[in-house]
């Protein structure tokens, strides 16, 4: 096995070669609406999102329109992504926020993110990454489960998970990475049944439960 560096580089460079290209998979077109979409995605698959911000971004396509938007009129709308009463409180309280102390104009800092209702650092994290190109890792579900069955942390706790992360991977490394991280996990890390015979890193996986390829 190799020595932790040099796994973790090991790691890095064969999620790169398996998938070049790691892309969020909500659709946006703005730091606005990838901020819409990803608070929407919480407890949500990216698809149903993507079924539901078509509408919704043609109704309230800024921060001023959804200020101006009803809870009721709102729940609607974005009923099928599920805690749809917690997210339209959540999502007019971000766009008065966005509107009344940032200028309509989404924050590219981490502090100045999550000072905003519903964004929390997962949610800071894929702005910073996806719409602004600072480094940030993204810690869900998928990342969570694969970084501990890496043995890259023993927490079940997304900060502690995200700072683990940044200690084993340079700065320069942190959106990609977790990007692919993410990716693995939801498409052959599974939670139920990995599909481990398509694993890249088989190999230099740790995970006691995995099954042999």
């Amino acid at each position: 096995m190799p020595t932790a560096p040099d796994r973790s580089a090991q790691i890095a460079r064969r999620l790169l070669r398996a998938m070049p290209v790691a892309r969020v998979e909500l659709n946006y077109r703005s730091p606005w609406e990838l901020l819409v979409a990803t608070i929407l995605s919480a407890q949500c698959t990216d698809q149903r999102v993507n079924q539901v911000t078509p509408t919704l971004f043609k109704l309230y396509g800024t921060p001023d329109a959804l200020a101006s938007a009803t809870s009721g009129e709102l729940q609607k709308l974005i009923r099928s992504t599920g805690f749809y009463k917690s997210k339209a409180k959540n999502l007019i309280g971000c766009a008065h926020a966005v509107v009344t102390r940032f200028g309509g104009k989404v924050p590219d800092t981490m502090e100045e993110l999550t000072s905003i209702p519903g964004v929390g650092r997962k949610t800071a994290n894929v702005l910073l990454g996806t719409a602004f190109g600072k480094p940030g890792i993204v810690v869900d579900t998928h990342v969570k489960r694969v970084a501990n069955r890496l043995s890259m942390t023993r927490s079940s706790n997304p900060e502690q998970v995200e700072r683990d992360l940044q200690s084993v991977f340079p700065e320069a490394q942190w959106t990609g990475v977790s990007q692919r991280l993410l990716l693995h996990g939801r498409y052959v890390c599974l939670a139920r049944k990995p599909r481990c015979s398509l694993c890249p890193i088989h190999d230099v996986c740790e995970w006691e439960g995995k099954v042999s390829s």
